[in-house]
């Protein structure tokens, strides 16, 4: 997500960073947790929700749709009512508030665990926001030499997959970067001017997923799912250079497209998108997740024709970007689809697949 003017502004409770990750350990906000769920497969219906914890900090809650209002947990909530099965939870290195680092993940992905939920995790390689306007080096990292900036990112991945191993959270998907359409880490490893580089950060985040869970898919992700040019460029630079990756990721934001000179409205964005993802299905033979979606909160109508569109296109799945999000959340944030503290129509055709 293009979130280059949200920063994060409030300090992590000390229940979350204080032993709340271990196997026993409390959860905010408990609720009864259903047992011996098995695991979703097929379709990957799916949600970042990497705000949750920090929402709840602050005393947000959330509630079952309708008139009969019922306070639930976000996940659960989430899960019966609008079809989700998965959780996309992302990762800085050393986040100035705390939120997004290895504790508060860890918490997130047992709470998704608890509930049968599928989990993505996503590394930014940065100590805050990492999209295509900010691909900033981690502070810690920033004197290191390139040798053990690879290592450092090695060590990274490995820390954060084994915490989730230790409290038994397999991942299904991890990506290496977020939104790296530029590259990450610049300009160390920019896709222009550094495409080696870039590919052998890559492949050291991909081989220390594959050394904790090797049978995790690891996703290179771009936004602009509709700019096919984007996508030649990474992927063609990553084939030069012996790149790993099992699937492509991207995001698609009819929202942003407009703001950057696109017509035809989000119809037309999302037809480029299809276009895109058959071009690259046949191109680079490899399986192509929509990893963030999203559509200003008072247009449920028109993201839940989108979601069903794309619900229709040769892709693994689709996750909707922080959903629970009221409008304005942590300074702009306009694109969530909750009304009220609870679930509009725009998630429902997760429901039908």
């Amino acid at each position: 997500m293009k979130m280059t003017t949200i920063i994060s502004a409030f300090a992590l409770a000390t229940a979350l960073v204080c032993g709340s990750c271990t196997e026993d350990g409390p959860v905010t906000n408990p609720r009864q947790d259903d047992t011996n769920i098995e695991k979703a497969t097929g379709f990957a219906r799916g949600a970042d929700v990497s705000w949750l914890t920090q929402m709840e900090s602050e005393g947000r809650k959330f509630f079952t749709p309708g008139e009969d209002r019922q306070e639930m947990e976000c996940m659960q909530l989430l899960r019966d009512y609008c079809g989700v099965n998965s959780i996309r939870l992302r990762v800085w290195v050393n986040p100035a508030e705390g939120w997004n680092n290895i504790d508060d993940v860890v918490l997130k992905a047992r709470r998704a665990e608890s509930l049968g939920l599928r989990t993505m995790i996503d590394f930014h390689f940065s100590d805050t926001w990492a999209d295509p306007g900010h691909q900033e080096m981690p502070e810690a990292w920033k004197e290191l030499s390139f040798d053990n900036l690879k290592n450092a990112v090695a060590q990274h991945v490995s820390d954060v997959l084994t915490a989730l191993k230790n409290v038994n959270v397999t991942p299904e998907w991890v990506q290496i970067g977020n939104e790296t359409t530029p590259g990450m880490m610049l300009p160390v490893g920019s896709i222009k001017e550094n495409p080696a580089q870039y590919t052998a950060l890559n492949n050291s985040g991909y081989d220390a997923v594959k050394e904790v869970f090797p049978e995790a898919k690891v996703i290179v992700h771009l936004d602009g799912g509709n700019n096919q040019w984007a996508y030649d460029r990474m992927f063609d630079a990553l084939e030069a250079n012996g790149g790993k990756y099992d699937m492509i990721g991207m995001s698609l934001y009819p929202y942003w497209a407009e703001q950057q000179g696109e017509t035809g409205g989000w119809m037309k964005v999302a037809d480029d998108c299809i276009a895109n993802i058959n071009h690259l299905k046949q191109k680079y033979n490899k399986p192509v997740m929509i990893c963030e979606i999203g559509m200003p909160y008072d247009q449920p109508e028109p993201c839940k024709q989108l979601i069903a569109k794309m619900m229709n296109a040769p892709v693994e799945g689709i996750f909707y970007w922080e959903p629970q999000a009221p409008n304005g959340y942590n300074d702009g944030y306009n694109l969530g689809c909750f009304d009220n503290d609870a679930p509009t129509i725009a998630l429902d055709p997760f429901k039908e697949k």
